[in-house]
């Protein structure tokens, strides 16, 4: 085993993580949900400069929390991709600037693959398992036979489901991110408004969420024009109902005809309330696992990616440093570097 620093930058969070021999020693994580909050979600090039005034900041605060030094690190780990190329930018420079310096190997990390480790401070992985990759920029059905070995079976054509999120909740007048406060309004509403359901029909594992985002919108402008108050609890609970039915129909096929043994949630829209109590409660129906990720492992984090780190380390798997970012990263391509 080894002790990995990892550095997390690729949207609006800056995090550092050190993990020793499977223990997770520090994870600090520096948000900047608020400065973006005015916006209604996040501005690529204050992310940028933000993670630059942070960066030494968090992982100086990394190092002090864990009690180890930089000449006590075996190697830095750093999330690649996929994410806001400014932002990946500078966590790449900072692992690549420590990895030069230190002469310690450098070792590039999907930020999804990150996800979907992070349920190993749960349990084990049991192979194969079905990923089920739900944020603000991915929304994925993810098919491992072993470890790193991904196959995506399912994606968004268009809009992830976090996104979706987001967008349906600023056109309600719900603060940013759109997730928390959806969530919690659905609790009180009941499912009134007809919704159109994603391809429905289609023998398909992908997903959609652009026209119901649009189909909300016009609902809501029609109903304004018109002179009526939408009920907002009823809205966020029939939104809810079906971008949540979307991905627990799309996952029970896909345990069904894959036969998995285990089923993993990933992403920041993981902490769903209700995308969790569906998972626990239909999932073990079909004679299948389910792990669900400790709530401070949904949003991003290092932590996330120094658990990566530690498999990569022990396969060697490094990278040199005329590595480049990639904001287009596919996890099926997680193993190839072209810069």
């Amino acid at each position: 085993m080894a002790t990995i620093l990892a550095i997390e930058s690729s949207c609006d969070e800056t995090a550092a993580a050190i993990i020793k021999d499977g223990k997770l020693l520090s994870n600090i994580v520096s948000t900047q949900i608020e400065v973006h909050r005015k916006y209604g979600g996040v501005m690529p090039e204050i992310a940028s400069r933000l993670h630059a005034e942070n960066i030494s900041v968090v992982l100086q605060e990394c190092l002090e929390t864990a009690n180890v030094k930089l000449e006590d690190i075996d190697a830095f780990a750093v999330t690649r991709g996929p994410g806001l190329i400014g932002a990946l930018h500078v966590g790449l420079q900072a692992a690549k600037t420590l990895a030069l310096l230190y002469k310690k190997p450098l070792i590039p990390v999907h930020h999804l693959a990150g996800h979907i480790y992070a349920n190993e401070f749960v349990g084990d992985l049991e192979f194969p398992l079905l990923a089920v990759v739900v944020s603000g920029g991915n929304t994925e059905l993810v098919l491992m036979k072993d470890h790193f070995q991904f196959e995506i079976i399912g994606e968004t054509r268009d809009d992830a489901i976090g996104e979706c999120y987001d967008k349906v909740a600023r056109v309600l007048g719900l603060p940013y991110p759109g997730g928390i406060p959806i969530d919690k309004l659905a609790k009180e509403g009941e499912h009134t408004y007809d919704l159109p359901i994603p391809l429905k029909g289609e023998h398909t594992y992908d997903l959609s969420y652009s026209g119901l985002k649009t189909n909300i919108i016009n609902l809501v402008h029609h109903l304004e024009q018109k002179g009526e108050k939408v009920n907002v609890p009823n809205m966020c609970r029939s939104f809810q109902d079906v971008a949540v039915g979307l991905v627990m129909d799309r996952t029970i096929k896909a345990v069904k005809e894959y036969g998995v043994k285990q089923v993993i949630l990933a992403g920041g829209v993981s902490a769903n309330s209700y995308l969790r109590s569906e998972m626990n409660r239909e999932i073990p129906k079909l004679g299948c696992k389910i792990i669900i990720p400790p709530m401070w492992c949904c949003t991003d984090n290092a932590a996330m990616i120094a658990k990566v780190g530690e498999h990569l380390y022990e396969r060697k798997m490094f990278a040199d440093l005329t590595l480049g970012v990639d904001p287009n990263w596919r996890i099926e391509d997680f193993d190839k570097y072209e810069n």
